[in-house]
């Protein structure tokens, strides 16, 4: 049986709000080792080598996530899906925070990261539940939360690891994660449209689409490389401003995340201009840009005014 709650529970501004806080606190939670590597590193006697492993952990798991448990919103009460993947995230969370060695991290890291995917079921969630004329909006909306949540997630940890220590971001994670996982329970409508396919054929018709679609291909590959330079940056980042000439601490460190707050909050404009027939001239646009800020990344090793242009 098919349950379309456009019909008795509007989208309203408060949900996509929650939707928005959502995908950004949960996209958070893996990034914010980002800026605390060389702390982390020193406080458990590892090499820089060694604490990058953290960070490509949660990109694995997180990348794992996507093909195995994202299908899922297909299959399973998505209201139901949400919290419980929340709830995971969390779990993960705190094993982080009471982590002493760097296997208990890695593990509360991989947890974490695998559950985090729930933003790429709440994104086509909000998608469905809009309307259409509105739909670029609202998606824009809700992607506005997942950016802003991946940049500020750099800020806020460095500042908490300031004020305690690195564990003290976790387990300030971990209570917001607690905190809207009951408000998600209590606003989001229940949703649960079958799928005509079983959870095996749902992961192999990915290939098949892949196969199918050029713009599925198109978008893969652009999304592949996008993302791929923005983890070499923000990877790095925290070694070279920890060192000379630099030497800067984990809160002003997390302040870097500030200068990329600004591209982010362009997510919501661009899904209206999407909605006005202008998709592909934003992308254009967007791949131009990108490609001429590494000409200024490539002189920040030596200037902080670079850098954060």
């Amino acid at each position: 049986m098919t349950h379309d709650t456009r019909s008795s529970s509007p989208l309203s501004p408060l949900l996509v709000l929650l939707m928005a806080t959502t995908t950004g606190l949960v996209v958070a939670s893996n990034y914010y080792a980002q800026p605390l590597l060389h702390t982390i590193a020193d406080q458990l006697s590892l090499s820089y080598a060694k604490a990058g492993i953290i960070v490509t952990t949660a990109q694995a798991s997180y990348a794992v996530g996507l093909i195995l448990l994202v299908p899922l919103g297909d299959l399973v009460e998505r209201r139901r899906l949400i919290v419980i993947m929340m709830l995971l995230a969390m779990v993960g969370l705190l094993v982080s925070a009471s982590a002493r060695s760097l296997p208990m991290l890695l593990a509360g890291t991989a947890m974490t990261g695998a559950f985090s995917v729930v933003a790429q079921v709440l994104v086509p969630f909000a998608a469905t539940l809009a309307p259409l004329e509105t739909r670029g909006k609202v998606v824009g909306t809700v992607m506005s939360g997942l950016l802003l949540g991946i940049l500020l997630a750099r800020t806020v940890a460095g500042a908490l690891s300031t004020l305690g220590d690195w564990h003290t971001v976790y387990w300030v994670a971990a209570a917001l994660m607690l905190l809207n996982t009951l408000a998600l329970w209590r606003l989001l409508p229940r949703y649960h449209q079958p799928a005509s396919l079983h959870y095996g054929q749902l992961i192999t018709s990915i290939i098949g689409l892949f196969a199918r679609h050029k713009v599925y291909r198109q978008r893969s590959v652009l999304g592949f490389l996008g993302f791929a330079m923005f983890s070499v940056l923000w990877t790095s980042l925290a070694f070279l401003l920890s060192a000379e000439p630099w030497s800067f601490n984990d809160a002003t460190i997390g302040l870097f995340g500030l200068a990329g707050a600004a591209g982010a909050l362009s997510a919501r404009h661009a899904g209206v201009l999407a909605d006005r027939g202008h998709g592909h001239r934003l992308t254009i646009a967007g791949i131009v840009i990108l490609l001429l800020s590494w000409g200024l990344l490539g002189l920040g090793g030596t200037s902080l005014i670079a850098l954060l242009a």
